[in-house]
């Protein structure tokens, strides 16, 4: 008999094409997988609502680590122990002001599912307002409109204030918050509660379903799932993956444009799948 794999899937530069679908070899792979007795779980910076679709396209019934390990939840078991870790408000209110006064271009907090947008922007409506259920989205200043611990902030400063911004955040809030930058084209910052990654949430459901380290399976791609990658007894980095990342993982797959999760898949735990 096979041993269980608990297997875990970052989205966007690894399960998900630069088109954000999933490849016809990885979802049969991972419906092999899954039909072998392995557990396969979404791990993702993305909220709830924008990850959702891809958790039933999968046909998943397992929990989901969103906003990289500050909200851990299952959404088909509603008495699973959900854990969420949001960031002080007066924190969260502090660092808003500093991007008042540097003058970004925007500011987004999310609580749960529910988002509030600083200035209007059609573009940043666009990417996060993704769900297939309502969601209140409450647009105008954060000062006044935030009434919650948010569960993120993301930041979208202007080019030549990243550094200054990070350099900000380091000084007056490193005791309290992690801040991560976006890959292109979003320069965006995001910042969740001190001591949440991946690797958290990740831990949480290995000891859920009593899966040692060792047979963890984690794919990603850039810095957000660097603890993950490092956690897992079998860490893998896509082939587009940031060097950090290629680093420390055990194993490199190819692309995600090239369906790197379920070309690694099939070879390592020897699943074979008559393509049709």
């Amino acid at each position: 008999m096979k041993k269980q794999h608990l297997i875990a899937l970052d989205l966007d530069g690894t399960l998900l094409s630069d088109d954000k679908v999933i490849s016809k070899k990885n979802k049969q792979i991972l419906s092999k997988a899954m039909d072998e007795g392995h557990i396969v779980v979404i791990a993702t910076g993305r909220p709830h609502r924008a990850s959702i679709q891809y958790y039933r396209e999968l046909d998943l019934k397992t929990p989901m680590v969103n906003f990289n390990g500050a909200l851990i939840h299952h959404p088909e078991d509603r008495k699973w122990d959900v854990l969420h870790n949001p960031m002080p408000k007066r924190t969260a209110l502090n660092i808003v002001q500093a991007c008042y006064d540097l003058d970004v271009h925007n500011v987004l907090a999310e609580v749960k599912d529910h988002v509030y947008l600083d200035k209007y922007n059609q573009d940043l409506i666009d990417i996060f307002y993704q769900t297939e259920d309502d969601a209140p989205f409450v647009i105008g200043s954060l000062k006044s409109k935030l009434k919650e611990d948010p569960t993120s902030l993301l930041i979208h400063p202007k080019e030549d204030h990243i550094v200054s911004l990070r350099d900000h955040l380091d000084e007056f809030h490193a005791e309290v918050i992690e801040h991560r930058k976006w890959g292109a084209p979003w320069n965006v910052i995001e910042i969740v509660k001190k001591g949440i990654n991946k690797a958290v949430g990740l831990r949480k459901i290995a000891h859920y379903y009593q899966i040692p380290e060792d047979r963890i399976i984690a794919f990603g791609d850039e810095d957000n799932d660097l603890e993950m990658i490092d956690y897992a007894g079998v860490g893998v980095a896509m082939g587009n993956a940031i060097e950090p990342l290629k680093n420390i993982a055990k194993h490199v797959t190819v692309t995600n444009e090239e369906s790197g999760i379920g070309l690694f898949l099939e070879e390592y735990l020897n699943l074979r799948v008559n393509v049709k």
